[in-house]
């Protein structure tokens, strides 16, 4: 179960694994990187930096369309 808090980057790959996105990807520009589930497409926080924190998670699971209870659930 990831938590919804600050978290490593790998935990949240793990997380949206669980959850059906496919990926990480290559990407091009200012995020490198990205995961799909069918067509939705997100892109993932820049890998070398700190622990990812609950406002931005907030924001990537919005963005690909995850509840908080859907999140903790996994």
């Amino acid at each position: 179960m990831p938590t919804y808090g600050p978290i490593s980057r790998r935990d949240l790959i793990r997380g949206l694994r669980d959850l059906g996105f496919t990926g990480p990807f290559t990407g091009t520009g200012k995020h490198p990187e990205y995961m799909t589930r069918g067509e939705r497409l997100l892109r993932l926080p820049n890998p070398h930096r700190g622990d990812i924190g609950t406002n931005l998670l907030a924001r990537l699971l919005d963005q690909g369309g995850i509840t908080r209870d859907e999140w903790q659930s996994v």
